[in-house]
């Protein structure tokens, strides 16, 4: 099944995905071994930093095959897309759903550089996702707000044709300071006015109860990837400052564990 279409699913079922970054073989080994536990469908997503690191076929193609090999439902999809050329890159490669993030230019902008976007995914089928809004990327300050207005996300769902909105309503990425604090209210009202499946960006330490609360509310995609990161390396951590073993045969299989022991429990939250 098309992205899109799933997504369609899961607005009248008030569920979403979860949507995961991979950057090597095994936290992509983690993440597959929860979701065929959990017998679960689930998002790969790669950014341009990680398709810098592993190429960007290599990259592609390892996701897909591991989905066959693991016999998981799941889609690759481009996370926060900074330019056309690069989203027209991975549609011709086959990704199933891209990101075109123009969430800092100016709203007109953003506009027409998603439309753009919309029309080279429909000649492949894709999902096309957007955002609007600020969500604090690393690196960037926490302190700026830029929540997404209601009115604005009905028009630029209107004007683009995209089939998701990632929104801001609270979230950042990376590591928390302190316990965010999501905006339902502004979840509802963006929720009961555009058509678009939604998306938590930033999902990286968000309470699980405020996960779910989002989930009921309209978010369809819940984004992790810091999380995978940070516990995969510090298990790493670990385990390297109990022993010398220099097979890494024998050491990363712990890190991926511990991978796959937390999406499980994030795909028990969005189930």
């Amino acid at each position: 099944m098309k992205l899109q279409y799933k997504f369609k699913e899961l607005r009248q079922q008030k569920k979403a995905l979860l949507a995961t970054n991979f950057y090597n073989f095994e936290t992509l080994k983690g993440v597959l071994l929860a979701a065929k536990s959990n017998n679960a469908p689930i998002i790969l997503q790669l950014t341009q930093s990680s398709i810098d690191y592993m190429g960007l076929r290599n990259a592609f193609n390892m996701g897909k095959t591991a989905l066959k090999h693991y016999g998981v439902e799941g889609w690759i999809h481009l996370d926060h897309g900074a330019s056309v050329e690069l989203v027209k890159q991975c549609l011709e490669i086959g990704f199933d759903s891209v990101m075109f993030d123009g969430s800092e230019l100016p709203f007109e902008e953003n506009v027409e550089l998603t439309k753009q976007v919309v029309q080279l995914a429909k000649f492949y089928g894709a999902n096309v996702e957007a955002e609007l809004g600020y969500v604090a990327k690393l690196g960037q300050s926490t302190e700026k707000t830029g929540f997404t207005e209601p009115e604005d996300a009905k028009l630029f769902v209107e004007q683009t044709g995209v089939d998701a909105l990632a929104v801001a309503i609270g979230t950042a990425h990376g590591f928390y300071k302190e316990e965010p604090k999501l905006d339902f209210e502004r979840l509802s009202a963006i929720n009961k006015i555009t058509d678009a499946a939604l998306v938590l960006h930033g999902g990286s330490g968000v309470p699980h109860e405020q996960i779910k609360q989002a989930v009921s509310l309209g978010i369809n995609k819940v984004n992790i990837a810091t999380e995978i990161k940070n516990t995969f390396m510090e298990t790493l951590k670990l385990l390297m400052e109990k022993n010398d073993e220099i097979d890494l045969r024998k050491v990363f299989p712990p890190a991926t564990v511990a991978v796959e022991t937390l999406i499980k429990e994030k795909l028990n939250i969005v189930i």
